[in-house]
């Protein structure tokens, strides 16, 4: 959780161009190129989860990926490299934040699309099933995803032919700049799911040992061959939808609410209420995070550019020749 927290505090800071030494290019703009989702404060989801997954597991995402893809342990440097444009990153510098992947964790992807990865997710798990694989699929989507076509038709796939998929609805309750509560009819992601008659579970997605220990249970049924999942984790989206927007339109009162029950705190608390807790492990660890962040932006910043060449590479055909 707190090597996510750093790494997003970290980009945060280089997109708006201060803060960070790393923050601002020689000729004084941002160094994060292109939108910046960030998933500060809700950690404790993606770390929850991602804690029962092996390498040869499948993981999809969202524009708000960063937390998924670290933990899923895909390369903290080459990510940082990834927003800074570099062709040291993940895709060359040329993907950008919404469309990291590191396919050697088995992270498919994040995906600038709202829903888009959830059908993703689906046929990833379908192949495990055809190759009779133990390994699963975890598909980490917002509440925002749930009021699109894309949702429905997943599950019910999923549902349909028993794939070895877990359904991970990260419920900040903001869709970009609207509260999602009223523009959703029902209760939610886990009674859709339910009305599919695909068993699922709520948990409060600021505690991380609540999410570690839902997910441990739903992970080993989706392995045994039980059919699709779904965790529906209650979180809040702390920083506004993209890292330069203010946030404005939010109750101010509704976030300080909110920041009181930062999974990163709790779990602090948690620790030192056991029984002869060292506190300074916890620090080091998070000066370790700190450290291990500050080293991946001197190198992101001294990464080379992308060649030129490379805008026709990695790029599909219709064959009809108007691309040449």
């Amino acid at each position: 959780m707190v090597r996510i927290r750093a790494f997003e505090n970290a980009a945060e800071a280089a997109s708006q161009g201060g803060v960070s030494a790393y923050g601002k290019a020689a000729d004084g703009t941002a160094q994060v190129r292109g939108p910046l989702h960030l998933s500060t404060g809700q950690e404790a989801v993606p770390a929850g989860v991602c804690a029962h997954l092996r390498a040869d597991d499948y993981l999809t995402s969202t524009h708000r990926g960063h937390g998924h893809t670290l933990a899923k342990g895909a390369d903290l440097s080459r990510m940082m490299a990834e927003l800074f444009g570099k062709a040291t990153g993940f895709n060359g510098g040329k993907g950008g934040s919404m469309h990291i992947a590191d396919f050697t964790v088995g992270m498919l992807g994040a995906n600038g699309v709202v829903a888009a990865g959830l059908p993703i997710a689906v046929g990833a798990a379908h192949a495990q099933k055809l190759q009779q694989r133990d390994a699963i699929t975890v598909c980490f989507f917002g509440d925002g995803a749930i009021n699109r076509g894309p949702f429905l038709e997943s599950l019910n796939w999923a549902q349909v032919y028993g794939l070895p998929v877990l359904f991970v609805c990260e419920d900040n309750r903001w869709s970009a700049t609207t509260a999602s509560g009223p523009m959703t009819a029902g209760e939610g992601a886990s009674a859709r799911a339910r009305s599919l008659a695909i068993p699922s579970v709520q948990v409060d997605g600021n505690d991380v040992l609540a999410v570690h220990a839902a997910a441990a249970k739903l992970v080993s049924e989706v392995r045994a061959g039980s059919g699709p999942r779904l965790l529906h984790a209650i979180t809040y989206r702390v920083k506004g939808h993209v890292s330069v927007d203010p946030a404005a339109y939010r109750n101010p009162e509704e976030l300080q609410a909110a920041l009181k029950t930062d999974p990163i705190a709790r779990a602090r608390q948690a620790y030192a209420a056991l029984p002869g807790a060292d506190m300074t492990r916890l620090d080091a660890i998070e000066r370790e995070a700190a450290d291990e962040v500050q080293a991946a932006l001197a190198a992101a910043a001294a990464a080379p550019w992308p060649d030129a060449a490379a805008a026709y590479t990695d790029i599909q055909t219709t064959g009809a020749g108007q691309w040449v």
